[in-house]
């Protein structure tokens, strides 16, 4: 990142850049409304929620530390704590004590929690496949698949960047 000083002009995106780049905003903008309508109609959660009960259903015993589960989320402690609230309210998520750290809680899934998953799932899985991969080609699933990974490898903190003084969401 340059400096006050520094006079050098920045990369500007070309034409085709921006177009994909916008193109790409759009979709995803799109993606995520038509996934939360669909969560919100058939369980009146929206895609957050569901992604957090779907990270304690595939944990040992259900349950992950509130730490672990804002990491892997990618959301600040604050809105995991928010969004653990308004589960618990629903009766499909209960926090519970660390016994091993007394500052640490978990977050564990219901029986409750799993049977609104059990039959959440078959629609929410629908809606991907309708809008995303009934929509491609199968060399275009893998052609996309590389691109995730690589965006995701480039830009998840590595080495000293993911210390403890790095500004992450989950350390928020």
């Amino acid at each position: 990142m340059g400096t006050m000083g520094d006079m050098t002009e920045p990369r500007w995106l070309s034409d085709e850049e921006q177009h994909v780049w916008r193109a790409y905003l759009h979709a995803t903008t799109l993606l995520e409304d038509h996934l939360d309508r669909q969560l919100q109609r058939d369980a009146g959660m929206p895609h957050i929620y569901y992604g957090l009960l779907v990270q304690l259903s595939q944990a040992p015993r259900r349950r992950l530390r509130m730490t672990e589960l804002a990491k892997s989320a990618k959301i600040t402690r604050s809105r995991l704590s928010h969004a653990i609230a308004r589960l618990e309210k629903n009766g499909w998520v209960r926090r519970e004590d660390c016994p091993s750290d007394k500052r640490g809680q978990f977050a564990a899934l219901t029986e409750e929690g799993m049977d609104v998953l059990r039959r959440t799932a078959p629609g929410h899985v629908a809606a991907v496949r309708q809008a995303l991969f009934d929509r491609l080609s199968a060399e275009q699933v893998e052609q996309l698949g590389a691109i995730m990974r690589v965006m995701a490898e480039g830009l998840e903190p590595q080495g000293p960047d993911a210390g403890p003084d790095a500004d992450l969401p989950w350390l928020r």
